[in-house]
């Protein structure tokens, strides 16, 4: 499977988008939300919405090609509980996240996203500081954020992050490291085709605990000296 990029730091992408709230993207709002952050073609979401038609979800994706296609399937299905939006999420989601009503977020997911292995194209990367103090604040005790990837030296980061801002926990007994199985339903077409070639993939699921969010420049202080220059 061939990774197609786009480069989130170019002016088109940074260009802030105001976000649809759950009311107009919805046919049921109140329900528990599920966001997929970089959802990709978003079969995986397609095929999660219908098995969970107890929770809205909503994959965000840079490429708008992906996010047409996806949607034209949604329609055809006609799932009232699922819609797919073009953007940034490292300049739209902040936004839309904090105008979330008390609760309504139950679970994000980062699934797989482009590596960027080159070091001046980490600030590139999905998971930057702003955008997981976003989720954190948007995440009610118990929320899940659940990081899965083929590339250590992409998911590894992603850790340090998540457990510098202290407000993320594992469940008690997962394993550590890396989690063994994937606990949700339905996995990605990137995830069937790792385990299809033997390869191992890498996995954490945390929960939101009642810490308040750190500032960001206090999350940047904690982080490894390689990982502070998250943000341009």
């Amino acid at each position: 499977m061939v990774r197609q990029h786009v480069n989130p730091l170019s002016r088109f992408f940074q260009l802030p988008l105001e976000l649809p709230p759950p009311q107009a993207l919805f046919d049921d709002p109140g329900l528990p939300l599920h966001l997929d952050i970089g959802c990709a073609r978003g079969r995986f979401l397609l095929a999660l919405a219908a098995r969970e038609p107890d929770r809205n979800h909503l994959g965000v994706e840079i490429r708008r090609a992906l996010v047409q296609a996806a949607e034209a399937e949604r329609k055809t299905l006609a799932l009232g509980n699922l819609r797919f939006l073009f953007c940034n999420a490292n300049v739209s989601l902040e936004a839309w996240l904090a105008a979330l009503p008390s609760g309504l977020l139950q679970r994000v997911t980062i699934q797989f996203p482009d590596p960027w292995f080159k070091k001046k194209h980490h600030k590139r990367r999905v998971l930057q500081p702003e955008l997981l103090l976003a989720v954190a604040t948007a995440l009610p005790p118990g929320g899940e954020l659940f990081l899965q990837s083929d590339v250590p030296a992409v998911i590894e980061p992603q850790v340090d992050m998540c457990e510098a801002c202290d407000c993320f926990e594992r469940p008690e007994g997962d394993a550590r490291p890396w989690r063994l199985d994937n606990p949700l339903p339905i996995p990605t077409e990137r995830e069937t085709h790792v385990l299809s070639q033997g390869l191992p993939v890498y996995r954490v699921l945390y929960r939101r605990n009642s810490n308040v969010p750190p500032g960001l420049t206090a999350l940047q202080a904690r982080l490894p000296k390689d990982q502070d220059e998250g943000t341009p």
